[in-house]
């Protein structure tokens, strides 16, 4: 029954009861049963990479892929311009990581202290650049670090940043407080 005046409401037909058992005994069966040691080893790999399980099985089901690697804004990075380092809570939670760590540096920050705990730096696109240059200069430092698109989370700051995951189709785009830990051991914002 829909039409004009309609809201879509529940259904008042008889048997609507039994519909939504079967529908939602269907969804549940459509849903993966995954082995417990795999559950482990995914738990596991999230904890290698610095994300909280639920965001990293999150990332995985959307992209198809395991996360092998993350590019950081240097704004997310809280970078200091004159000494090209970031906050020490900052830098001993990416030291942890088993996976690839990029920075892309927004002007004038031109490259990073030695030591730090990236494996390679970049310019960052432009702010508020066309789409396509955008997905060109991201993808460009992919190419770079030989990392597919959709196996690399971006950690961004500001809204423009944000831009850039969509634009080269990577895996997700994570705001640095939900990344970064807190002064408590926990992901701040989760």
């Amino acid at each position: 029954m829909s039409g004009m005046g309609h809201n879509n409401g529940p259904s008042m037909e008889p048997g609507q009861g039994f519909r939504r058992y079967a529908w939602g005994k269907a969804r549940r069966d459509l849903l993966p049963q995954l082995p417990l040691n795999v559950i482990r080893r995914r738990v596991a790999r999230a904890k290698e990479i610095g994300l909280d399980y639920h965001t990293y099985a999150t990332v995985r089901a959307t992209s198809g892929r395991d996360i092998i690697g993350f590019l950081f804004s240097s704004n997310a990075l809280r970078l200091h311009l004159a000494s090209g380092r970031m906050p020490a809570d900052r830098a001993a939670q990416l030291r942890d990581m088993a996976c690839d760590r990029t920075a892309l540096l927004h002007p004038p920050h031109h490259g990073l202290a030695p030591g730090e705990p990236l494996d390679a730096a970049h310019p960052a696109p432009a702010p508020f650049a066309l789409w396509r240059d955008q997905r060109a200069g991201v993808l460009s430092v992919l190419n770079d670090r030989g990392l597919p698109a959709d196996g690399v989370v971006l950690i961004g700051d500001v809204a423009f940043e944000r831009e850039w995951a969509g634009a080269a189709r990577l895996a997700a785009y994570l705001p640095q407080d939900r990344f970064f830990v807190g002064d408590n051991g926990t992901a701040r914002g989760l």
